[in-house]
């Protein structure tokens, strides 16, 4: 189980950084619109951060028959180089926050990914679906591991979901009080850990 929340937590770094940057592009938003938004952010990334490693791990199965004997070795290959994706992006972000990274953005054009419709005060959605699927693609690479795992694959996704969604929501507030300084901390956090689990599938499972 401890590794099932571990890997959660790791997987939900990256749609945490991300609501951190949409809390601080709403800094000048009432509570009510922020509210709004932590709860949106809770559901898109939750969902979507719960559904892919699903996919992830039912194309797994589908193959663990034939990749068996290497399966371990397969898995913690995915998650230390999903890992070191993720480090390699904070040592060389080059001044971009992670919503403007996450949509493959430059940070100067900050006003084309606005989550704020200007005219309505309302959630741009198609940018928070965009951005959840952007946060969650790795997860789907993360799920074939969970054929490795002593635990209920249905029950780790709804887990992954959560802790996500948990840190989706606290994000948005987070980023609201201090400004984007942490979201290479939450990354970096995220993928030291994924290493973390990759070593240990590959050598002490």
């Amino acid at each position: 189980m401890i590794e099932v929340v571990l890997l959660a937590i790791a997987l939900a770094m990256d749609a945490f950084a991300v609501a951190i940057g949409l809390g601080a592009k709403a800094q000048k938003q009432n509570k009510q619109y922020v509210a709004r938004l932590a709860m949106y952010a809770a559901l898109y990334f939750g969902i979507a951060q719960g559904v892919m490693p699903l996919i992830g791990y039912l194309l797994g199965a589908a193959l663990l028959g034939w990749l068996a004997a290497a399966a371990p070795w397969i898995g913690g290959i995915i998650l230390i180089g999903l890992g070191g994706k993720m480090l390699y992006e904070v040592f060389t972000s080059d001044g971009e926050d992670a919503v403007d990274s996450a949509l493959h953005l430059k940070a100067d054009t900050n006003d084309a990914v606005a989550i704020i419709d200007n005219a309505n005060n309302r959630i741009n959605h198609r940018t928070m679906l965009t951005l959840a699927i952007a946060t969650s693609i790795d997860a789907m690479a993360a799920g074939f591991t969970l054929n490795l795992l002593a635990l209920n694959a249905w029950l780790a996704c709804l887990i992954i979901a959560v802790v996500t969604a948990g840190f989706s929501f606290f994000g948005v507030y987070l980023g609201r009080k201090s400004g984007t300084w942490l979201e290479d901390k939450a990354e970096a956090l995220g993928g030291t850990v994924l290493v973390a689990i990759g070593i240990k599938v590959m050598f002490f499972s």
